[in-house]
């Protein structure tokens, strides 16, 4: 057997022999937490590696029968998947290092394979077996604290996700019926030549199930509760990981529906992104849990990227547009890269944001037993934590949309393709909620630089102020120089469309 031809799957499998090999180290040495994670750092930037080595692969590599295809596109999400478990744990090199280290760092391996199959799968059951496996990682890790608010996630996020793979399985073998195939290929062919009513309530279904993974309104309820009551660092997995798994596997499958059904279709999911952005904005107002605050934002967030889709329907098929450096570019291709663009800054901004709760967290804890996500707590931070609070400034107006930061580069390539397809009022419309984000955005920043401070200045854990820093320095780095990211995006969004 050729191993080489498998190189490009090299990375899923380190980490899959990682992982292993971390429970097993785990159960035959005491006090290793802290190698674990070094350890596991190690395995995830090696990967990271393997997936550079092939991220503008040219030419769709396929393997295991047509099941798992290695190209730009589950290229990208791979390399966000790892970038986020990177961060993740080099931030928990400042919590878990102790008894139990070794599980934590193993499920969180397992649950980024998980996604990086889901992000390579091009046939029904391989990507319903990379959804579960990072599912029950992730079930575990929002418990992993043991504290009542962990359990009451856990169990939330437990009961919502397990009906959402019902949905959606039931979605899968509803095609796989009609079709008498699981390859997303032969259900795309016989979906354009005979769509009918049964692959129409077989899409609902599917989109049903991928509408929970990517807290789409009404099918948000478990986010808010779950990123506040899970531990922030799985929080961050969970808003900045599993998420975008949901919409790399809603790329493959849908858009296979959406070009065959074309106008008749992509206005509900306009609707859909309209009314999602606009609920999560105004949500996120009201609140003062600072991670409820982010939960509710990420929502928005994904009606922004939904708009993705919308573009695809509205502009399949017409005329290409002179975009960017007089360069002609489909809409459809530009409004598929521009949801990519926000998917990749927005991984970036959230990780930092949540591993910023993490860090002030951490502070309040031990000296309070109130919540220590809190707004409250945010109060004079940037006197008590000055890296921290800087970090926390600079995602909070990304995430807002302000330039020069990842943040506005994605809003501004995928509000320009909605304008471009036509949807000038869903355009206005996600700039207007945009501005309304700040209201909240700003909220935190007042608190951390305009307050009097509500405690004594603390000493930043290195693992935290480490990871930030690097996240922040990814996200100012993309505002300020991203033609190269722009083009990746436009190639890996290439790989959806037929040419």
């Amino acid at each position: 057997m050729d191993f080489s031809h498998y190189a490009p799957l090299w990375g899923e499998a380190l980490l899959t022999a990682l992982a292993v090999l971390v429970v097993l180290l785990g159960s035959l040495m005491k006090d290793s937490g802290k190698l674990m994670g070094y350890l596991s750092a190690a395995g995830i930037v090696a990967a990271l590696a393997i997936v550079a080595n092939t991220l503008t692969i040219a030419k769709p590599a396929i393997f295991f029968f047509d099941t798992v295809s290695v190209d730009a596109l589950s290229q990208f999400f791979k390399a966000v998947f790892l970038i986020v478990s990177l961060l993740v744990v080099i931030a928990s090199l400042s919590k878990y290092t102790g008894k139990g280290a070794d599980v934590y760092y193993a499920l969180l391996l397992f649950a980024t394979v998980g996604m990086m199959v889901v992000a390579s799968s091009v046939d029904l059951v391989t990507l319903f077996v990379g959804f579960e496996l990072a599912s029950l990682s992730t079930y575990a890790l929002a418990a992993f604290d043991k504290s009542k608010k962990n359990l009451e996630a856990a169990m939330k996020y437990f009961i919502f996700g397990s009906v959402s793979s019902a949905f959606m399985l039931f979605g899968f073998s509803l095609l796989y019926g009609m079709t008498g195939s699981t390859k997303l290929a032969d259900i795309a062919a016989a979906s354009l030549g005979n769509f009918g009513p049964a692959t129409l309530v077989a899409l609902l279904f599917v989109i049903a199930g991928f509408a929970f993974k990517m807290a789409l309104v009404p099918f948000h309820m478990w986010a808010p509760d779950t990123y506040e009551g899970a531990p922030a660092l799985v929080s961050a997995m969970l808003a900045a990981g599993s998420k975008k798994m949901g919409f790399a596997a809603a790329f493959r499958v849908l858009l296979i529906g959406l070009i065959a059904l074309r106008m008749e279709w992509y206005l509900a999911f306009a609707i859909l992104a309209a009314v999602t952005m606009t609920l999560g904005n105004l949500a996120a107002c009201w609140q003062d849990n600072v991670r409820r605050i982010l939960a509710y934002s990420s929502i928005a967030q994904a009606g922004y990227i939904a708009i993705g889709f919308v573009v695809v329907g509205a502009a399949y098929g017409a005329a290409p547009v002179t975009a960017f450096n007089g360069v002609a570019i489909p809409a459809a291709q530009l409004g598929i890269a521009g949801a990519l663009l926000l998917i990749l800054g927005h991984a970036l901004m959230k990780t930092g944001a949540f591993i910023g709760t993490a860090q002030v967290a951490s502070m309040v804890s031990a000296s309070s037993e109130k919540d220590p996500d809190d707004i409250s707590n945010y109060a004079g931070l940037a006197r008590r934590a000055p890296i921290t609070a800087f970090c926390m400034l600079i995602f909070m107006f990304a995430l807002a949309g302000i330039p020069p930061t990842a943040g506005y580069i994605g809003k501004f390539v995928l509000f320009s393709s909605a304008i471009y397809s036509g949807l000038l009022w869903l355009a206005v419309l996600a700039i207007l909620n945009s501005a309304l984000s700040l209201v909240y955005y700003l909220r935190i920043i007042s608190y951390m630089y305009l307050k009097e401070p509500a405690g004594p200045k603390i000493v930043e854990q290195k693992g935290y102020v480490v990871a930030l820093v690097l996240t922040m320095i990814a996200v100012v780095w993309i505002g300020v120089f991203p033609q190269s990211f722009i083009d990746w995006a436009l190639q890996a969004a290439a790989v959806l469309l037929p040419q």
